[in-house]
C-alpha cells in the first residue's frame, strides 16, 4: 500500500496498487529478419507477368502487324500516306465508337448508333445544299436531330422498359427509312468547299480529323474514370439494382447515356461528310461493326473485362493497321469485313473465358492462403 501523499490524494486515503495483469504493456513489433517471408517462386512472377502482358497484348499484336507489313510491302506501307489513311480514315469510326462506349458502361447496347450517323451526315449535307444553310447553323440542327433521336431511345429503354437490343434495332429500320426519303437514294452534295476545309488540313503532320477523334476521346476518358457521372455510369452498367439501392437515379442515367451516343454519332455523321463532301443514302451501316469490335476488343486491353476510352482507341488502330496491310498486300475488299468480324468474335470469346477463369483463380489463391 503506498501513502497517500505520494498517490497526490488526501491525507488517510489509501489507493489501490494495480495488479501487474492489468498494466498495458507495450508488445514490440517482430526485427525485420523474425517476421515470416514468403519467398517469390517462378510461378508467382510468371503469373504476375502474364497479367501485365495481357492488358497490353493489343499494343504488342499492333507493333507485330507494322513489322510485318514493313518488311512485307515497304515500299507502300511505310509512307505517309498509309499513315494519314489509317489515322485520318479511321477518326469517323473513332468517334462512333466513343458514343458506343456510353451506352455500353451503362449496360446498354446501341444498334442505331451507325444508321443515326448516316442520316444526320444525309441532313447535314441537305440542309447545307438544298437549304442553303450556314455550315454552323447546318450542323447545330443535326446535332439537336441526333440528340432527339438519342431520347426516344432512352424513354424507350429506361422508362417503357423495351430491350435495348429491340428497341435501337427498330430505331435502325426507322431511321433508314427516313434516310433513303430524304436522300431518294441518291447522293447529296457536294457540301460547301469552306466547310470541307475543316477536315481536310493536318496538325503538325497529323490529320486534323484524327485530333478532333483524340480530343473528343481524351474528353470521353475524363468524364468517365474521373468524374461522379461517369463512376455512376459504370456502375448502372455493373449491377442497375445495387446502383438503385445506393440513390443512383438509373433511369437517368440510362436516358443520358442513349443522348450522349446518339450526339457522338450525329458528330460523326457531321465529321464523315466535311471529309467526303457529297453524301451516300448507305453511309452508316458500314461504321457498326468496327465500331462494336474496338469497344468489345479495348475491353480486353488496359482495363481488363471494363469498357475504357484507350483499349478502343488501340484496338481501332490495331484493326486499321491491319486491314490496310492486308489491302496493300492485294487482298479483296472483303476482307475488311472479315477481319473485323473475326476480331469481334474473338474479343467476346476472350471476355468470356476470362470471366470464366477469374472465379476460379481467386478461389485457387483464398486456397493457398488458407493453406499457407
Amino acid at each position: 500500500m503506498t501513502r497517500a501523499s505520494d498517490a497526490g490524494a488526501h491525507p488517510g486515503t489509501a489507493v489501490p496498487q494495480q495488479e501487474p495483469s492489468a498494466i498495458p504493456r507495450e508488445v514490440p513489433e517482430a526485427l525485420p529478419e523474425q517476421r515470416s517471408v514468403r519467398p517469390l517462386s517462378l510461378s508467382t512472377v510468371a503469373r504476375s507477368l502474364g497479367a501485365q502482358l495481357n492488358r497490353v497484348t493489343g499494343l504488342l499484336l499492333w507493333a507485330v502487324f507494322i513489322a510485318f507489313f514493313a518488311v512485307r510491302v515497304p515500299s507502300t506501307f511505310l509512307t505517309s500516306a498509309t499513315f494519314n489513311s489509317i489515322a485520318g480514315d479511321q477518326s469517323v469510326t473513332v468517334i462512333l465508337a466513343l458514343g458506343l462506349l456510353v451506352t455500353l458502361a451503362a449496360g446498354q447496347f446501341d444498334l442505331s448508333a451507325a444508321q443515326n450517323l448516316g442520316l444526320c451526315a444525309v441532313i447535314d449535307s441537305q440542309l447545307m445544299v438544298h437549304h442553303h444553310l450556314a455550315p454552323a447553323l447546318a450542323s447545330l440542327l443535326t446535332l439537336a436531330v441526333g440528340a432527339g433521336i438519342g431520347l426516344v431511345n432512352g424513354v424507350l429503354v429506361a422508362v417503357v422498359g423495351v430491350n435495348s437490343f429491340i428497341a435501337t434495332l427498330g430505331m435502325s429500320s426507322v431511321l433508314l427509312a427516313f434516310t433513303e426519303q430524304l436522300s431518294g437514294n441518291q447522293f447529296v452534295g457536294p457540301v460547301p468547299a469552306s466547310f470541307q476545309k475543316i477536315a481536310s488540313h493536318s496538325l503538325l503532320g497529323v490529320p486534323i480529323a484524327a485530333v478532333y477523334a483524340l480530343i473528343l476521346a481524351a474528353l470521353v476518358w475524363y468524364v468517365l474514370e474521373h468524374t461522379p457521372a461517369g463512376r455512376r455510369t459504370y456502375a448502372v452498367g455493373a449491377n442497375p439494382d445495387a446502383a438503385r439501392l445506393a440513390g443512383v437515379r438509373t433511369t437517368r442515367y440510362v436516358i443520358a447515356s442513349f443522348v450522349v451516343t446518339a450526339v457522338f454519332a450525329a458528330l460523326a455523321g457531321i465529321l464523315a461528310t466535311a471529309k467526303i463532301g457529297e453524301v451516300s443514302p448507305t453511309l452508316g451501316p458500314g461504321y457498326m461493326l468496327p465500331a462494336f469490335a474496338a469497344c468489345f476488343l479495348g475491353a480486353t486491353q488496359l482495363k481488363l473485362g471494363r469498357f475504357n476510352v484507350w483499349g478502343a482507341v488501340i484496338a481501332l488502330y490495331l484493326l486499321a493497321t491491319g486491314v490496310k496491310g492486308l489491302q496493300l498486300i492485294g487482298s479483296q475488299l472483303w476482307v475488311t469485313d472479315l477481319f473485323n468480324g473475326v476480331a469481334l468474335i474473338a474479343a467476346v470469346s476472350v471476355a468470356v473465358l476470362s470471366g470464366k477463369r477469374r472465379p476460379r483463380r481467386a478461389k485457387a489463391r483464398a486456397a493457398a492462403n488458407a493453406a499457407s
